[in-house]
């Protein structure tokens, strides 16, 4: 007979926090958190000093998520630079059309969290630099002239697909922005 563990508060907390600030915006209750989570307040203070410090661990959480999810969306696309760069508007594609689909969290929460000095901007600004050394790693690969200018670039394309994905879904921004995308890879031919 086998038992299965429930999580423990702490787990609870973040799992409670990343489905609803994701949903909801990281501007949701405390109340709320502390429902779907089934625990008291305590445990709130006692894992992480209060709200700002659980929305930190959770958008702390989610980037590591998320980037070994743009590496594995590239490692899936092979060994070619360009494929790999293009297999991510790909999979935006898909990520885009879930129906639970709220955007994206990082672009949410910086401009939900007002105070410059919430540690949660400095994860998110880390989170954005990895990405981009990424895609400049891969654009290098190419042989891309411009490889960091044309990383900012593609990220632009990234942000601009998960907002206009949350805000207009009836369009397709991964399909433009894998055009434009291609415009940019296609660059270093020409320089």
């Amino acid at each position: 007979m086998s038992t299965s563990t429930k999580p423990g508060p702490r787990e609870r907390l973040l799992e409670a926090a990343k489905e609803l600030t994701y949903s909801h915006g990281v501007g949701v209750g405390v109340d709320a958190l502390l429902k779907n989570a089934n625990v008291a307040r305590r445990s709130l203070y006692e894992h992480f000093g209060g709200k700002d410090g659980l929305i930190a661990e959770v958008l702390r959480r989610s980037t590591a998520e998320d980037e070994a999810g743009y590496e594995q969306t590239m490692r899936a696309a092979g060994d070619d630079p360009r494929e790999r760069l293009l297999a991510i508007f790909d999979k935006l594609a898909t990520i885009i059309t879930q129906p639970d689909f709220r955007g994206c969290r990082y672009l949410a929460a910086d401009l939900a969290l007002t105070d410059p000095d919430h540690p949660g901007h400095a994860i998110t600004r880390h989170y954005r630099e990895r990405v981009t050394r990424l895609l400049a790693d891969e654009l290098a690969r190419l042989g891309h002239p411009r490889p960091a200018h044309a990383a900012d670039q593609l990220l632009l394309l990234v942000d601009g697909v998960m907002a206009a994905g949350a805000t207009r879904p009836d369009t397709s921004p991964a399909a433009s922005a894998r055009e434009l995308a291609e415009q940019i890879l296609a660059q270093h031919a020409t320089e």
